[in-house]
């Protein structure tokens, strides 16, 4: 009877392991015992038991298949009840989750990050357009500013946006302007001034929404070249914004988006020496409600402020050895970028303009190892951003380099190329201008 009971505990573990993979799928088996001392067979049930004689002779016989483990699929199926009211708990979580808390954390997301959310669905879409979340953007502590740009090819769309967080160029299918032939000249709050050739017709722009809008054209008849400039009434572009033009002959023009019109607010004043002779190459920056602009003969900086309407004249000597040069602005300071060429040598240098002496101090110049490859070259230099970040265009015969500057951090960049979608011919920039990137600026 001993090694029966020995025969009937290896039963019980082969029973545990069945049980174990797969018992609840299939009915328990019948095992059959041989009885020795008896001459018979017996049939039996067996529960759990342990050990076994390894020696004892084993005769087992069943109408089942040997035991598998089953499929995770299949053991994922008893839990799905669960699943199911897990999502649904879920659902009615965010369904409870507060609308001004949930603007919030989408305003703080990076830009590419807003555009992908804009996607999920049509709700989340018009979320981007409300007055609630377009507070909740400006009171987000801003990123690093983008530029919008004009490509030399002639194409239907050469406007080209680059994204230096990413290090990545977009190219966004902004509406054409009845002109077709548009070059930004100012941005601000997230918004790009266009102007046509005939420097008569402007355009406002959001890069992000692909929204344009013209504005009225100026009411000075005939062709002249003008520099402009363009400011905010407040924190953001909800409040308006306003668009100033210069001309060498001391007339100028404000456009005010609150009204809609152009108007002449004040008189030039007659101390100043006319004509101007502006630096168009120089994009006017804007510090507060004040635009400045460069100017030439004498040298110096010419500055308005939009809100009160004075203007003032800054005689400024430039450094020696300065070709191309643009002001540039940086946490409410005047800066200064140009292009330093002595003998054979090139290099790019920045300056702050000192308010106690009215005089440029160098603070940092271009890496020696980059300027080796201007060597030799006659380069010119084209600034397309002046705030904060900059991104400086240098080119010469069969060469065309972009790099940029941060202002803050003092760390030069190389731009990698800008090439159309699918396609691995570069694209030359010829024009450009720093902004704000805002989904929720309207023109």
């Amino acid at each position: 009877m001993g090694e029966v009971a020995a025969l009937r505990q290896l039963v019980g573990q082969v029973q545990e392991l069945w049980d174990l993979y797969g018992a609840n799928a299939h009915p328990l088996p019948r095992w059959y015992l041989l009885d020795f001392e008896h001459g018979s067979i017996k049939d039996d049930y067996c529960g759990g038991r342990t050990g076994y004689n390894s020696e004892l002779l084993k005769i087992m016989e069943t109408n089942q298949s040997p035991p598998r483990k089953r499929p995770r699929r299949d053991r994922n199926r008893e839990k799905a009840p669960c699943s199911n009211t897990t999502e649904v708990m879920q659902q009615e979580i965010w369904k409870e989750f507060p609308e001004d808390l949930f603007e919030t954390v989408i305003a703080r997301l990076p830009v590419a990050a807003i555009f992908r959310f804009r996607t999920v669905c049509r709700k989340w879409s018009c979320l981007l357009g409300s007055d609630s979340f377009s507070h909740q953007y400006s009171e987000a502590p801003r990123g690093l500013p983008w530029f919008y740009t004009i490509t030399h090819e002639n194409a239907n769309n050469n406007v080209a946006v680059y994204d230096p967080s990413l290090k990545k160029w977009h190219h966004p299918s902004v509406p054409l302007a009845p002109t077709k032939i548009v070059i930004p000249v100012a941005s601000a709050g997230g918004l790009v001034c266009l102007l046509d050739l005939s420097h008569r017709n402007f355009y406002v722009c959001n890069p992000l929404r692909q929204s344009l809008k013209e504005i009225p054209p100026r009411s000075v008849q005939g062709w002249s070249r003008v520099a402009v400039g363009m400011v905010l009434n407040g924190r953001s572009s909800s409040h308006g914004y306003k668009v100033m033009w210069l001309g060498n002959d001391g007339t100028y023009e404000v456009y005010d988006s609150t009204k809609n019109t152009w108007s002449c607010p004040g008189v030039f004043p007659t101390s100043f020496k006319l004509p101007l002779v502006l630096n168009f190459r120089s994009q006017p920056v804007a510090v507060g409600s004040t635009l400045y602009f460069m100017c030439a003969e004498p040298d110096g900086v010419l500055s308005y402020d939009v809100s009160t309407g004075i203007w003032r004249q800054f005689t400024i000597p430039l450094p020696l050895h300065l070709t191309d040069h643009t002001l540039a602005e940086f946490q409410g300071r005047v800066m200064l970028v140009g292009l330093l060429c002595k003998n054979a040598a090139t290099c790019v240098c920045i300056w702050e303009l000192q308010k106690m002496t009215l005089l440029w101090k160098e603070v940092d110049r271009m890496p020696n190892i980059w300027c080796l490859e201007f060597y030799g070259k006659h380069m010119k230099m084209t600034c397309l951003g002046n705030s904060g970040l900059l991104m400086l265009s240098l080119k010469a015969k069969r060469m065309n380099r972009l790099v940029t500057y941060n202002l803050f951090k003092r760390e030069w960049q190389k731009v990698p190329d800008c090439m159309l979608p699918c396609s691995r011919k570069k694209q030359w920039i010829a024009c450009g201008t720093a902004f704000d990137p805002c989904p929720s600026a309207l023109a």
